[in-house]
């Protein structure tokens, strides 16, 4: 189904009167419903590093060139930016909250399962679209060499505007603008391209403990590995893809394994051993917990999530009006009896609405 994607359209040449323009680019947007983020020419300018965010930038000893990461936690329904500051190590600048993602916890693997992607993934330039139907976005780049080799489907699942997601995450107009301005930055200041770590919540041992049962656990285990390695040396993981899975910080005889289904070949692990027996330790650390596991959690999922500020909005304000709020094109807020529904158990109120739309 075309709308479970967010395929990209190009631009029409024709010359469009002045009069009809306001009819034509509403019957437009009414038409991108159906067929995702698509790209359209509406005379937007391209985001740019406000006096702001360079001013907060500068008190992080941050320059806007200096490379950036991100990382997105669905069941938090966050996306967090670091960059490289001072000491040369990668530091948190701001976590934004995330206005809708579809979906449940675990990967993408079908072209219209509705599922927003779990793994590791590169943007470069190219995959930036200033035009997009959502504002601003970015192209994840899934699926990646593994998830291709896997035989997983989908195309053009993108970090965007507006809160209306079939696979992608929406982070409100406002939001990704800022997002983009700062990737953008980066890449243009020399940055080849970013690295997107996307999880399905923050992978702490007790986190992974509650999802004991979870038939993804093996892939998230495997997450978890780049996930700590970040976590503990603030530098950003060497991804490679050998034996059916993600390996990190590996270097290989012949260099990158070609077929990400065979077994890896022969290599070298180029963490330090202090970060080897750390890692050990965490590894340690998440068989105990998932040995006791604590009881299930009781769930009421119905489609995705929304972070409490925005669940919090569209209590208050109800959908229409919400849109309205996070999105320049008032485009309509996906499934929003399932955002209502709080599926994870996050209080609405733990932040106050009006704080949205300063994000």
């Amino acid at each position: 189904m075309p709308g479970l994607h967010c395929p990209t359209a190009r631009p029409s040449t024709t010359p469009i009167p002045f009069r009809p323009f306001r009819r034509l680019a509403a019957l437009a947007v009414a038409g991108a419903l159906l067929s995702g983020c698509v790209a359209m020419d509406l005379a937007v300018p391209e985001p740019e590093l406000s006096g702001k965010v360079k001013a907060e930038m500068a008190g992080k000893g941050m320059k806007p060139e200096s490379p950036v990461l991100v990382r997105i936690f669905k069941q938090e329904s966050e996306l967090e930016i670091w960059k490289v500051d001072k000491s040369g190590a990668y530091s948190r600048f701001k976590t934004y909250p995330m206005c809708r993602w579809s979906g449940k916890l675990g990967p993408k693997k079908a072209s219209g399962d509705r599922q927003a992607p779990e793994g590791f993934y590169h943007v470069s330039a190219d995959m930036l679209n200033p035009k997009s139907q959502y504002y601003v976005s970015f192209n994840l780049g899934y699926p990646n060499r593994l998830e291709s080799a896997l035989g997983y489907t989908g195309e053009a699942l993108m970090v965007h505007g507006a809160c209306s997601s079939s696979g992608c995450y929406a982070m409100s107009d406002q939001g990704v603008g800022e997002i983009y301005a700062i990737v953008n930055s980066a890449l243009k200041g020399g940055q080849d391209r970013f690295q997107v770590q996307a999880y399905p919540f923050r992978m702490s041992a007790e986190n992974m403990a509650r999802h004991a049962g979870d038939p993804n656990m093996p892939f998230w285990r495997t997450l978890k590995e780049g996930y700590d390695i970040f976590a503990l040396t603030r530098r950003q993981p060497k991804v490679s893809a050998c034996g059916r899975r993600y390996v990190f910080n590996a270097e290989f005889a012949g260099g990158e394994p070609a077929d990400p289904l065979a077994a890896c070949p022969a290599g070298a692990n180029l963490n330090a051993p202090d970060l080897t027996a750390r890692l050990d330790a965490e590894r340690l650390k998440l068989d105990t917990a998932l040995a006791s596991p604590p009881p299930p959690a009781a769930m009421s999922y119905v489609d995705g999530g929304m972070h409490p500020r925005f669940r919090a909005l569209l209590e208050q304000k109800g959908a229409k009006s919400m849109a309205a709020i996070v999105s320049r094109t008032k485009y309509p807020v996906s499934r929003p009896e399932a955002a209502l529904a709080d599926p994870y158990g996050q209080s609405a109120t733990s932040t106050p609405a009006s704080t949205v739309s300063s994000q």
